[in-house]
């Protein structure tokens, strides 16, 4: 027990230790802690204050708590796997129960095991940090950071309408980063949700959500905890094998829920009956290549679907290498397909003019040489002089003014232009193109239509200070802004329920300062009531 205890509300010193109401605060130190669960104000190690318990799941139950040396906020969760416990002793040890002893160390290894890698494996970005990993009461502690901000499912509700593909790029990319680290160190996460990711006041997006392999898997020895929407099919059944692309299906289905406001059908559903739409037939704004990168991504079968997070995040950041991706056969018709046919159209064109010549000869007319295919032709070019076979070549990343426009590589094509503002494609490039490089085309002159680069979209930041919440999302939905809104901790000097002010990058943003559009995130402080204080993650 520490010499001095804090209070787990305001992190004052109580000189009296718990019971009644803190001095500091006001708050009540009365355990109301649910039966089973750690009291408030247990300590752990001499170096943890238990706080007000949160939630349980298959693997344990969670706290908020206080470091006691460092006077901050942590969160805490106990292996206590309900499945395998007879509760807590009096002294607070858990009580494993008759016959599932052996089952019960080895399920708390795992997770000690876990957390301690992940402890040596964070802060990282994109990743929650674990800060300590504690063996007490015969179970294990994982002491976590706890930040103050909201979780990616509280963020969506507060928005009017659905992210672009460009915003869903950026504010999963840390994520993405994160879930590539733990892939290197040998380790799945397996429960990547909007409710497992976390938005940081003063941060870009986290990861949280660590549980153990039998909590993310059905039928396992413990209560498992799956997404619905997000969980990969191969989740469902302990007998089939999880890996890098379970956490790739959960990213790409996180991406889809972004951007068509939808949350994917659930993967037992798809098995029975595959009705997933595709992102694009959902939200027409979606590129082509975006929507099928991410059915690659979240296909059933996993031998099939796109493998790595890398990939993934290549293929949803360039139209190019998703191109690339497709003509290798990741989720188009093949190059060899593609050749073949042509092979096919030539040989069959080669029969018929064959027999049309035998039937002239037949009819009295000279006999004539039967024609013979040129090496060549053998080869299927890209587009033959007549234009009876085209492969739709690759624009994608060129300049329309130096390299599309004119050109008479392109001559066999009719290009039609439109226009779209870009954070990443330079102005004047191809961003995307329909029908996708690689595409067999029989009729002559095929029309592909290209979207050609703008630049970024700049705005001007609106006056929104003093406004409701409401109408402040109004206003910045209206200029295209993109923002993340966060309860601000109220001593009386704002307005409750309006806005106090804004910040961009750690710096306050001022009425008329110019932003892009596609990558700015700004963040909005709304006002509390008085004496309100701000969100942490574990109170969405």
């Amino acid at each position: 027990m520490p010499s001095t205890v804090l209070c787990p509300y305001c992190l004052e010193p109580l000189e009296g230790g718990f019971g009644g109401a803190c001095p500091h605060c006001g708050k009540s130190l009365a355990n109301h802690n649910p039966e089973g669960a750690l009291p408030l104000g247990a300590q752990l190690d001499g170096r943890y204050t238990v706080g007000d318990y949160l939630s349980a799941d298959g693997d344990g139950l969670a706290y908020r708590g206080v470091e006691n040396a460092a006077r901050r906020f942590v969160l805490i969760k106990e292996y206590f796997p309900v499945t395998l416990c007879n509760g807590r002793s009096p002294e607070g040890a858990l009580m494993p129960k008759q016959g599932r002893e052996v089952l019960f160390k080895t399920s708390r290894m795992d997770f000690k095991d876990l957390y301690d890698d992940l402890r040596g494996l964070t802060p990282a970005t994109g990743l929650s940090q674990i800060l300590d990993v504690i063996e007490q009461n015969n179970t294990v502690y994982a002491v976590e950071e706890s930040e103050k901000g909201m979780t990616l499912s509280h963020y969506l509700t507060l928005r009017s309408r659905n992210l672009t593909p460009a915003e869903a790029r950026t504010l999963l990319q840390p994520v993405m980063e994160g879930v590539t680290l733990l892939h290197k160190a040998g380790l799945v996460h397996r429960g990547i949700c909007p409710d497992n990711i976390l938005l940081p006041i003063d941060g870009s997006a986290r990861l949280t959500g660590y549980g153990t392999l039998a909590l993310r898997t059905g039928g396992s020895e413990l209560k498992s905890q799956l997404y619905a929407g997000y969980a990969a099919p191969e989740q469902y059944s302990a007998s089939e094998f999880s890996g890098r692309y379970t956490d790739v299906y959960a990213l790409a289905a996180v991406t889809y829920r972004l951007v068509t406001g939808q949350v994917p059908v659930a993967a037992p559903q798809r098995k029975v009956r595959d009705s997933l739409e595709s992102a694009h037939s959902l939200e027409n704004g979606v590129p082509t290549y975006f929507s099928q990168v991410l059915s690659c991504a979240m296909r059933l079968d996993p031998a099939k679907r796109m493998q790595t997070v890398p990939e993934l995040m290549s293929a949803l950041t360039d139209p190019g290498v998703a191109n690339a991706m497709f003509e290798r056969g990741d989720n188009q018709i093949s190059t060899k397909k593609i050749l073949g046919a042509s092979l096919v159209v030539i040989f069959v064109l080669v029969v018929l003019l064959f027999w049309s010549l035998i039937g002239r000869v037949g009819d009295g007319a000279a006999p004539a040489a039967t024609p013979t295919p040129a090496p060549e032709q053998s080869a299927a070019p890209e587009a033959t002089p007549d234009g009876d076979v085209l492969i739709i070549p690759n624009l994608v990343g060129r300049d329309y003014e130096t390299e599309i426009k004119g050109s008479s590589l392109y001559q066999n094509y009719r290009i039609m232009m439109t226009e779209a503002y870009s954070s990443t494609v330079e102005e004047g490039r191809v961003i995307s193109q329909e029908p996708m490089a690689g595409t067999l085309q029989t009729q002559p002159s095929p029309i592909i239509q290209i979207t050609i680069s703008k630049g970024p979209l700049m705005v001007e930041m609106p006056d929104i200070i003093g406004f409701t919440q409401d109408n402040a999302s109004r206003l910045l939905d209206a200029e295209g802004i993109q923002y993340r809104m966060e309860i601000l901790q109220n001593d009386g000097s704002y307005a409750a329920g309006c806005v106090a002010y804004c910040e961009l990058d750690g710096e306050e943003l001022i009425k008329g300062t110019r932003l892009d559009a596609g990558t700015a995130v700004v963040t909005v402080y709304i006002a509390g009531e008085r004496g309100d204080s701000a969100r942490t993650p574990s109170a969405e």
